[in-house]
């Protein structure tokens, strides 16, 4: 029984982590939008193409889906920005 117990709190626990990281993964991608549409491009396709990008992994990136540290630095270097500046809106 105390097992039961403790499956349910890392059952919720777990819940509760998957509802952060999609949350924090959405505002990564309304981030990049902002910052995309802020240096002139409207077009998502554009600015992947222009900045050696794959375009349909970069829109996936502005829809919300999970990324690499890696290729967040990639789109962080295209859009001319620190991490330290990045982070330092739309996040709480």
């Amino acid at each position: 029984m105390v097992t039961y117990k403790y499956q349910l709190v890392f059952i919720c626990c777990m819940a509760n982590k998957d509802d952060f990281t999609s949350e924090q993964l959405q505002s990564l991608g309304k981030r990049f939008r902002q910052l995309r549409k802020d240096r002139g491009y409207t077009n998502y396709e554009l600015f992947a193409f222009d900045n050696n990008i794959p375009r349909a992994q970069y829109g996936r990136y502005e829809k919300g889906e999970d990324l690499r540290f890696s290729s967040l630095l990639k789109v962080l270097k295209a859009l001319n920005i620190s991490l330290e500046e990045f982070f330092s809106e739309g996040f709480d």
